[in-house]
This record gives structure tokens, sequence and C-alpha cells, in this order.
């Protein structure tokens, strides 16, 4: 929900001082992010830094221990209320979650495809389950998605007669099929074979210049240097250093982040 008009928007993230504990293990450590509406922000670091954490705190996959958490300006997961002068948070019902959810794309390292579904039955599923819509409308939204993503001439196909890549391509229509207004991309070629990445890539490219925002976690750095226009570099739960591309990839200037990409580059 935006700000009324007259307002400047609000950011399409506001991560304010986010913790996340699973028990003992402290996560994420005061994360503070702010991504912009149309902005592509590629977070980067080493395996176990927190990286996808973050992302599911976003899509309310994973509850946050502390902190806030804003999409559009609106507080996600949780309600404020002022009780004798402080303020009491309490967890949204599961219902309200839901309609939260609907508004931002995942997409996994695993495709994460229904098997026994064609690529077509895959991305109409959620517009008809979630939105409602008619099964002539679903499969005109779901076409046109899977054209977008170049997987017309496969729509009557099944995952397992599908590439890594042609899956995964699926799975972004699935996610663009719910015409969402943030596009999330966990790891999203980790899994293919390095052949099928570029045609990945290719439609996450296509995808940030038509403005769609993007919070992508991934360790391809030249798609970083090439499409964001914020990179966020992560290590043992703690934001190390962000900036532009050319700025954090190519002139970092923490010695952490220094050491990362001196190895991977």
């Amino acid at each position: 929900m935006s700000s009324q008009t007259g307002n400047p928007a609000p950011p399409m993230v506001a991560v304010r001082g986010v913790h996340k504990f699973f028990g003992d293990l402290h996560v994420l450590k005061g994360i503070d992010l702010v991504v912009q509406r149309g902005e592509v922000c590629v977070v980067l670091g080493p395996s176990g830094s927190g990286k996808s954490t973050l992302i599911r705190c976003i899509n309310e996959m994973e509850q946050i221990s502390a902190g806030r958490l804003y999409v559009d300006g609106e507080l996600m997961g949780l309600r404020e209320e002022d009780k004798d002068g402080r303020t009491v948070l309490h967890r949204l019902k599961d219902a309200d979650v839901s309609r939260q959810r609907s508004r931002i794309g995942m997409v996994f390292q695993r495709f994460n495809l229904f098997p026994h579904m064609t690529a077509l039955q895959n991305v109409m599923e959620a517009p008809r389950q979630v939105k409602r819509l008619s099964k002539k409308d679903a499969e005109q939204r779901a076409r046109d998605q899977l054209a977008r993503v170049g997987m017309s001439d496969r729509a009557g196909h099944y995952p397992a007669q599908l590439s890594g890549g042609q899956q995964q391509r699926v799975a972004i229509a699935r996610a663009l099929a719910m015409d969402p207004e943030l596009m999330l991309f966990d790891e999203p070629t980790s899994a293919l074979d390095p052949e099928l990445v570029g045609e990945v890539l290719g439609v996450m490219r296509q995808l940030a210049a038509s403005g769609m925002t993007m919070i992508v976690v991934t360790h391809e750095v030249g798609f970083a240097r090439e499409v964001a226009d914020q990179v966020v570099f992560m290590d043992d739960g703690v934001v190390v250093e962000r900036g532009t591309a050319s700025q954090v990839i190519s002139n970092p200037q923490q010695a952490r982040t220094r050491d990362f990409f001196g190895k991977v580059l």
C-alpha cells in the first residue's frame, strides 16, 4: 500500500535492524537495507553469510526475531499496536501473511515445479488458486508469461522433459504470473549446468530492463557488474559493504570484501 498522493512513495523494500535466530544460531545480526522501486539489488557473499535467510525473511518464509521489515511501506508479518504509550507487536493471521506474500515473486535454487503438471499448468496454478482467476484468464496469463521467458514452445511439456534452465525459466514465469511488485531470486543459477546459466540470466536481464524491482542472491559476479543498481556484500550475518558494482566489486573498501573478490574473480 503506497503513500497517498503528495507524499513521496516509500522504498519498495526497507529492512530495519533485522535479526534472525535459529535456536542459538544468530544468522542475521542487525541488517539494514533499502531497495528503491525499479532497482536491482544483488546480494553477494560466501556461503553461510545469511543471504538466503535475508530474502526468505522478506518473503515471510522465515519470521524475523527482531527489527522491522517493510515492503512498499507496509509492515510485513506484524501489526503494531500502541498500548499504554508503548508499541506492542502482534503476528498477522495466516490469511493476511498470504495476502502480503502474494505481492512478492520468489524464484528458488531448486525449481519446485509440480512434476505431475505441464509447464502451462504449473504457471496457471497460483493465479487460479490464489487470485481466483477463471481458467481462461489464468491460461492466457500463463501463456503470456511463458512467452516472456521464451518457453511458449514447451507449454505442454512436463518438468522431467525440460532441461534445468528451461525448468528455471518456467519457475520465473510462474512467479511473474502473480503480477508481483517485487521479485526475489535465491541463487537461481546455482543448481544449473554451466552452459544453462546464460539462458536464465538472460531472462533476468530482460526483467531488470523492464523496471522490475529485484533482489538477487547469487554468485554470478558478472551479472552483478552488468545489471545491479546496488551491490550488497554480506558475511557472517552482517552487511559488510554496499554501493554500486564498481564500488563494491572493483574498488572494495573493507578488507573482508577485498579478500572475497580477490578469490572469486
